[in-house]
This record gives C-alpha cells, sequence and structure tokens, in this order.
C-alpha cells in the first residue's frame, strides 16, 4: 500500500508559477514511479510528468515541457511538480499517482490539490 498527499496548489495568475508536492508514505517510495496527472472541469484525467526511475527518466506531456519539472527527494519520499509560466488552460485538479512495472502501472492515487490560474 501507497498513502499520497497533495498539497501546494492554489490561485496564480497567468505567467506566475507554483510547486505542487505529494508525500508518500508505505510501500518503498525510491523504486517506485511517479506521476502528475491533471483534470480540468468537464474534461478527462490526462498525463502530466513522470518520474521513472528517480530522476533517471522523466517524461512530460507536450502541453507542459520546458515550463514544468517534476522531482523526487527519496529521503523525505516526496515528489514535486515545479509549474513555471502557468497559463489559464492549465487550471485543474492536480493528481499524484505512484505505480510499478515498466511500463509503470499506477496504482495508487492522491486526492488531488487544485490549480487555479488566471488571466
Amino acid at each position: 500500500q501507497v498513502q499520497l498527499v497533495e498539497s501546494g496548489g492554489g490561485l496564480v495568475q497567468a505567467g506566475g508559477s507554483l510547486r505542487l508536492s505529494c508525500a508518500a508514505s508505505g510501500r518503498t517510495f525510491s523504486t517506485s514511479a511517479m506521476g502528475w496527472f491533471r483534470q480540468a472541469s468537464g474534461k478527462e484525467r490526462e498525463f502530466v510528468a513522470a518520474d521513472r526511475w528517480s530522476g533517471g527518466l522523466t517524461h512530460y506531456a507536450d502541453s507542459v515541457k520546458g515550463r514544468f519539472t517534476i522531482s523526487r527527494d527519496n529521503a523525505r519520499s516526496t515528489v514535486y511538480l515545479k509549474m513555471n509560466s502557468l497559463k489559464p488552460e492549465d487550471t485543474a485538479v492536480y493528481y499524484c499517482a505512484a505505480g510499478f512495472g515498466s511500463p509503470p502501472v499506477y496504482q495508487y492515487w492522491g486526492q488531488g490539490t487544485e490549480v487555479t490560474v488566471s488571466s
């Protein structure tokens, strides 16, 4: 079992920055793939970023490349999503997920943290 708790969401103006955090507990964090997903109102959940091997293999959605950075601190069992140059279209509930395997199957999800970007 893995428990995930996100934090760091909020309201920000377009062009601003936020850093989301996801604290994990339970099963070995350092060996899990960690991902960030988001779901905007009325839309399906979509992939944002993933760290598949403790920083050695990261992936980003095209829509966030160059603006978002995923990182992790294994000592704190925490994964981060630094979001720069935010746009109104980044408005969504952001979810942290943990998974295992290759490719990873995300089995564990946090409750989400809301990000609103005003224009």
